[in-house]
């Protein structure tokens, strides 16, 4: 048995001390729990929890050591609660579980929400109205999240509201230092680099932290977002910078990190990044800025940084995922391009 598929074992909750917890915990819960995992999770791993009760969800921690400001399931377990108040679509959370005897880590139950998961963005199996509708839906969706005012929803001490562009630069320079596993110069010149470019803070609103379209759930028919997924990384902050992340789709080509690079997109019903961004703007009341780059190198640097986690956990034989070793390489390529477009500003 290989390291990672080792790891992946001890990633599996223990079912009868799971089905305890779930009894004493979750209303109407009954039966003994079914698990499969669900596919991909390199950050937090995914399960399906069946019963005679119903479908459920069930996201924990990593088991092992993990980097010490990440996989933080409590948040995303507040963040969802509020987000279903406010009428953002999310999945109904039930419990969280923050006694690590339980199963081995933190973790939480939400409602299994009935969809579909597109991993390619160029959504090559659907018709040209379906693509439209699509990332329209998923515009709009994350435009209502950045319209919300964290205070008027339960968020008011959901992260600090100053400095958030800073913070981040800070942040994820400290979470690549931890995973460093080789020498990496574009990442270091991006650690030079962007202190020495920030621009003005936004107003602060909620922001998702990782939107993108494998984070959500499309309707099992309609080209439209029912549930929002994967708010681990979500906090106060600038909302451009949010966006901005989100918008990487289109810098990246399709065999790096999914993206859309080279799609003939009058063709395929899919918006141009131009385009695509005006109707963000337009819908969550803000103006252009004039250095879209910077932030779109800051996104890059935060995946780059992001994937050298998964690499380390990889190396360390913690990881979440089979691919982890895979997915990970993915880190040089991505910084690369990062400092290709910091250069050339």
């Amino acid at each position: 048995m290989s390291q990672t598929q080792t790891a992946d074992k001890a990633q599996w909750p223990d079912v009868n001390s799971l089905s305890n917890w779930l009894q004493a915990n979750v209303e109407g819960f009954s039966g003994t729990p079914a698990l499969n995992k669900f596919e991909g999770g390199q950050s937090n791993p995914t399960f399906r929890v069946s019963s005679e009760s119903g479908e459920y969800v069930l996201r924990r921690k990593p088991a092992g050591p993990v980097l010490s400001s990440a996989h933080a399931v409590d948040r995303e377990f507040k963040v969802l609660t509020a987000m279903r108040t406010a009428g953002i679509p999310v999945p109904k959370v039930y419990a969280l579980c923050t006694d690590e005897s339980v199963i081995g880590s933190m973790f939480y139950i939400m409602d299994f929400v009935p969809g579909r998961v597109f991993w390619d963005p160029r959504l090559p199996d659907l018709t040209k109205t379906e693509r439209a509708g699509i990332f329209d839906s998923m515009n709009e969706t994350i435009a209502r999240i950045h319209r919300l005012d964290p205070d008027e929803i339960g968020l008011e001490d959901f992260g600090r509201k100053e400095d958030y562009l800073k913070r981040q630069i800070s942040r994820w320079t400290r979470q690549y230092e931890a995973a460093r596993i080789g020498e990496n110069e574009n990442m270091e010149r991006l650690i030079e680099w962007l202190p020495k470019h920030l621009p003005d803070e936004h107003p602060a609103r909620v922001v998702h932290g990782d939107y993108r379209l494998d984070n959500v759930l499309i309707h099992p028919t309609e080209p439209r977002v029912i549930a929002v997924l994967d708010w681990e990384l979500s906090t106060i902050g600038n909302p451009i910078a949010d966006f901005a992340y989100h918008l990487m789709t289109w810098r990246f080509a399709p065999d790096l990190f999914r993206g859309l690079a080279g799609t003939d997109f009058a063709s395929t019903g899919i918006p141009d990044e131009t385009e695509y961004a005006q109707k963000y703007l337009q819908r969550v009341g803000l103006k252009a800025p004039d250095n879209w780059e910077f932030y779109l190198v800051l996104s890059m640097f935060r995946i780059a940084s992001i994937l050298q986690g998964i690499a380390k956990r990889a190396v360390e034989g913690t990881a979440a995922d089979e691919r982890a070793k895979e997915v990970g390489a993915q880190a040089c390529p991505i910084s690369e391009v990062a400092w290709r477009l910091a250069k050339n500003l």
